[in-house]
């Protein structure tokens, strides 16, 4: 029987990649054994309102800046190319293969409103979801015990949680620093930080 390839999927806007998505992807890759990850920033997205001055390709260059030398880690511009609102279904779909096994990584946000994305049966049949804290809120906890005995009941699987420090951190949070003078080196990958500082981005 051939090896089952193990990979994993991380989209998001990354506006900026910031040093929570990195430490995240990390450890995604470490806990799940993956044998590659796909780094995929969205083109649109159906929860989020892009700024006006966002620009795609900017991100994508981002995120190639902040996993440059990691083995194993694919940063894709499959949904950017695909062009349109990103859902979930149709990138699972166009990774999906006999010899892999397919693993998603969102946030806690994401992972407890699963039961609405755009094809959500699909979802589950494709992939195995996972999720990372970003936020030190514990009364999270409750409400996700309640989704993972939804999603097995319906779905047949839970969203197992990566364990990583939680960090409060956000991609908002960096683009009003960066608004407003602060210093974010800190804060992202030291390529992401010149990259931002060289293109003007966030001002």
């Amino acid at each position: 029987m051939d090896e089952i390839t193990r990979i994993g999927i991380y989209g998001g806007t990354f506006a900026p990649i910031h040093n929570g998505h990195v430490n995240a992807a990390k450890a995604f890759m470490d806990q799940m054994q993956l044998h590659y990850l796909f780094v995929i920033p969205t083109c649109l997205t159906p929860e989020k309102i892009r700024d006006q001055g966002d620009d795609a390709h900017h991100r994508l260059k981002m995120c190639e800046l902040a996993f440059e030398g990691e083995a194993g880690v694919i940063v894709s511009d499959m949904e950017i190319e695909r062009g349109g609102i990103s859902y979930t279904v149709d990138t699972l779909r166009s990774l999906a293969r006999e010899d892999r096994r397919l693993f998603m990584l969102v946030g806690t946000d994401m992972a407890l409103k699963l039961d609405t994305w755009r094809g959500v049966d699909e979802i589950f049949k494709l992939c195995y979801p996972t999720y990372v804290r970003r936020e030190s809120d514990k009364l999270l906890e409750k409400q996700i015990i309640e989704k993972n005995t939804k999603y097995l009941n319906e779905y047949g699987k839970i969203c197992r949680r990566i364990m990583t420090p939680e960090i409060e951190l956000s991609s908002t949070q960096i683009r009003n620093m960066v608004k407003n003078g602060e210093d974010i080196s800190h804060l992202v990958p030291e390529k992401v930080a010149q990259y931002i500082k060289e293109n003007k981005l966030y001002l």
